[in-house]
């Protein structure tokens, strides 16, 4: 973007993220009629992994496929579905670089946090790594950017180089969970700094989809001797099967 294009801009009114319509004065984030499309989680749901369920006539309870697969997180939660105005300002956000819209989202996220972990119950912030090459090309790691705003919100420090992501792995987004556990297996690694010894600790992540990258990096921590591991992530992806 050339210099007369960005100085245009500056000078611009906030556009929502979804519909691109400009935003009245000190309106930030989303205009009203897409926040009121986005689809939040509410109860019941999965009492492991946070999907939703359809029939508001259960109770929080464990999925079919947390029953049936090893999972070394102890819960996951998510904001809303990855599906309508979230989806379309994740993939802003992530794809095209729209910085901007990420206090908006940690600020979300400290409400999350509020929701679902009492005080003083976590002690350290972790953001799901990219592999360096991943990162060259976006320019940027989306977890980390909601981690360091996040860890300002609530006050819970941040670590950012204890997981790393040593193997390059393939776009996952048209893989099978079989197969993203198959492709992620061996793609994470810890450092020597022993921070996470002991601690109860909140994996940070924009998507949950299958939960491969965050059962993967969580096995790596708990087997580091993490005491526990619980997973934060803007959206949880509906299964289409």
């Amino acid at each position: 973007m050339g210099f007369q294009a960005t100085l245009f801009q500056f000078f611009l009114p906030p556009q929502c993220p979804c519909c691109e319509e400009f935003l009245e004065e000190r309106q930030q984030g989303f205009c009203p009629k897409c926040l009121s499309e986005v689809h939040w989680i509410d109860p019941p749901f999965c009492s492991i992994c946070g999907i939703p369920f359809t029939s508001k006539e259960v109770g929080n309870h464990p999925c079919g496929a947390c029953m049936t697969h090893c999972k070394y997180f102890t819960m996951a939660r998510a904001l809303g579905t990855y599906e309508g105005s979230l989806q379309k300002a994740i993939h802003h956000w992530k794809y095209e670089g729209r910085k901007s819209l990420t206090p908006f989202f940690a600020e979300w996220m400290a409400e999350g946090v509020k929701r679902y972990w009492a005080p003083g119950s976590l002690d350290l912030l972790i953001p799901v790594p990219l592999h360096p090459q991943r990162l060259r090309e976006r320019g940027f790691n989306q977890a980390l950017l909601l981690v360091k705003t996040l860890s300002r919100r609530t006050g819970i420090p941040y670590r950012r180089a204890i997981l790393k992501k040593k193997k390059p792995t393939v776009p996952q987004v048209n893989l099978s969970g079989a197969e993203r556990e198959k492709e992620l297996r061996g793609a994470f690694h810890m450092t020597a700094t022993k921070e996470w010894v002991g601690k109860s600790i909140l994996l940070v992540d924009d998507v949950y989809t299958t939960g491969a990258t965050v059962n993967e990096c969580s096995k790596m921590l708990s087997r580091g001797g993490a005491k526990r591991v619980d997973v934060l992530t803007l959206a949880h992806a509906l299964r289409t099967s």
